[in-house]
């Protein structure tokens, strides 16, 4: 990744946003995850704006926060008061999200924008990491409540526009996401089942080889894979990846590999389009 990306299509990332704030209070368990991040955009052109579908919103409709100034949601708990003093001043871009939620109807996907709602931390956490300066405008899109795959990569084919106004898109999520398992000791058996699962999703996401309806397929029915339900008992911690392929796919379907290393014990992997 020594070249600059074309500023003709803007990237698309799936990236690991590790344990609430853990990430920003330096631990040693997120260590590669922090480098991997604050490296990540040298490679990349700096957008105008960044869309961020982030695994903790999920609305009944898909959702745009619309606001010129969200404030932090500080949706975690139990930890030291200084992850409540955390800040990240990011302007919103209302006119980006009045875009999406445009385009979005258009493709007849019913959508909404919401003013109020604030930026959470799969937001802030990775970006105050990736752009600390926080000056570039930012929106969040909601997640489905239905946690259907085929929708969430319906909703990013819808978006895939996008690419071409110097927007970045950010899938934030964690490719492995069993919260009991980070916090029990790890097993063979269980580390085991963890690297089955991300191996098929390297696979998935990676090989050329791998037509564009075989694609699709595995990631619509992922739920198949090697211990997917072991890896993600409940997947919205997936499905922000779901939406960076449908946005992607058009382009270029085939993602890279830029990130496949242990967090808090456990292997997880990031990609970018």
């Amino acid at each position: 990744m020594s070249d600059k990306l074309s500023k003709k299509i803007s990237p698309v990332l799936y990236i690991p946003h590790g344990g609430g704030p853990l990430p920003i209070l330096g631990d040693s368990e997120h260590y590669e995850m922090i480098s991997f991040l604050k490296e990540i955009t040298k490679n990349i052109e700096k957008p105008s704006a960044i869309l961020l579908i982030s695994a903790h919103w999920e609305e009944d409709k898909a959702t745009i926060t619309s606001g010129n100034h969200p404030k932090l949601i500080y949706d975690y708990y139990g930890f030291p008061k200084e992850s409540y003093e955390i800040e990240y001043p990011a302007p919103g871009h209302p006119a980006l999200a009045e875009k999406i939620f445009t385009i979005l109807e258009s493709n007849g996907i019913e959508s909404e924008l919401n003013e109020s709602r604030g930026f959470d931390h799969g937001m802030f956490i990775p970006l105050k990491l990736m752009y600390p300066e926080a000056d570039i405008p930012c929106v969040q899109l909601s997640l489905l409540h239905n946690l259907d795959p085929q929708k969430h990569i319906e909703l990013g084919k819808a978006l895939s526009s996008l690419r071409k106004d110097n927007v970045m898109i950010i899938g934030s999520g964690m490719s492995f996401h069993n919260l009991r398992e980070f916090f029990y000791p790890r097993t063979a058996e269980s580390y085991e089942k963890n690297i089955k699962f991300n191996d098929w999703l390297i696979e998935t996401c990676t090989d050329i080889k791998i037509l564009t309806e075989e694609r699709y397929a595995r990631l619509h029915e992922w739920g198949k894979a090697p211990s997917a339900r072991f890896c993600h008992p409940r997947e919205e911690h997936l499905l922000p990846l779901h939406v960076c392929y449908g946005i992607a796919s058009s382009e270029t379907p085939t993602a890279k590999l830029v990130f496949n290393q242990e967090v808090m014990g456990m292997k997880v992997s990031g990609f970018l389009w």
